[in-house]
């Protein structure tokens, strides 16, 4: 089944109860992101913020995934079981929603979906809105290993540099791409990870919308080496990387990761080498 659900089919099962709804919109503004709807939510949503609950407290880096225990003990006073079939969504598309269906899939929880267009698609389709976030009466079992290899680091990116096997694929802009226009974030370097290859994120959408996979195939085909054995997702901060991923999966390409700390790390370690369109 596809990671990708339509309102039609959470609706069908907004009642179940098995059926938890989690809004994981992001205060930040994700370039060429539509309007944020910060009043409405689909009734029966919980809370998931990844940006300052579900991340790693004591990291200089925004929204670093948080560790084991902590995703759990979290998860767990949101009320999240281990049999919960999980909706992700957030307040303006399918934008902030692929990192937390890819976080959900790092601890191994496979009924985890996305609302494909978001609270946005929900109302266009006339579904009711509410509020308030909804409260979970009782504790969730929720308990599950963190598989590492879903969120990379800085170390293991450098170390497949110049691995043919290994791909890193950029979501952010060409122009941020090739240090065209300055990062920002305030101290963060222009360029990108040398070797990687750019796929903007926005080629892959239709408004707040994924392109059907039959027109994201040749995008992907186009821009992404066939002959490698794993890709690694970077953008600025681990959030549209995710889209990409998410798009590479509908696609059926296998072995993906995100790089967690992405550009704002990357090009603020001058110990870390860049690239431009002109050094490579």
């Amino acid at each position: 089944m596809s990671p990708l659900v339509t309102p039609a089919w959470l609706a069908e099962r907004l009642n179940d109860k098995r059926t938890v709804v989690l809004d994981s919109s992001i205060d930040f503004q994700i370039p060429a992101e539509p309007e944020k709807d910060k009043i409405n939510t689909i009734p029966g949503a919980r809370r998931f913020d990844y940006d300052s609950v579900f991340c790693d407290p004591d990291a200089s880096l925004p929204h670093m995934m948080p560790s084991e225990a902590r995703f759990n003990r979290l998860a767990q006073e949101l009320g999240i079981n281990q049999d919960s079939v999980l909706v992700v969504y957030d307040n303006s598309g399918t934008f902030a929603s692929p990192r937390a269906w890819w976080m959900f899939k790092a601890f191994g929880h496979n009924e985890v979906y996305i609302l494909d267009g978001g609270l946005t698609e929900w109302k266009t389709q006339g579904y009711a809105v509410a509020q308030d976030y909804a409260q979970s009466a009782e504790k969730g079992d929720f308990n599950r290993p963190l598989d590492p290899a879903y969120f990379v680091d800085a170390g293991y990116v450098l170390s497949k540099l110049d691995d043919p096997a290994s791909q890193t694929v950029d979501a952010r802009s060409h122009a941020r791409f090739s240090g065209q226009v300055p990062e920002p974030r305030a101290g963060v370097r222009s360029g990108h990870i040398p070797n990687s290859c750019c796929l903007p994120f926005a080629v892959l959408m239709n408004g707040h919308k994924f392109k059907p996979v039959a027109e994201l195939k040749p995008i992907l085909q186009q821009a992404l080496p066939q002959s490698a054995d794993e890709y690694l997702f970077s953008c600025g901060s681990g959030v549209t990387a995710c889209i990409v991923l998410l798009a590479a999966a509908l696609c059926g390409y296998h072995n993906l990761a995100v790089y967690d700390g992405s550009w704002t790390e990357w090009g603020s370690n001058h110990d870390l080498p860049i690239g431009t369109l002109t050094s490579e």
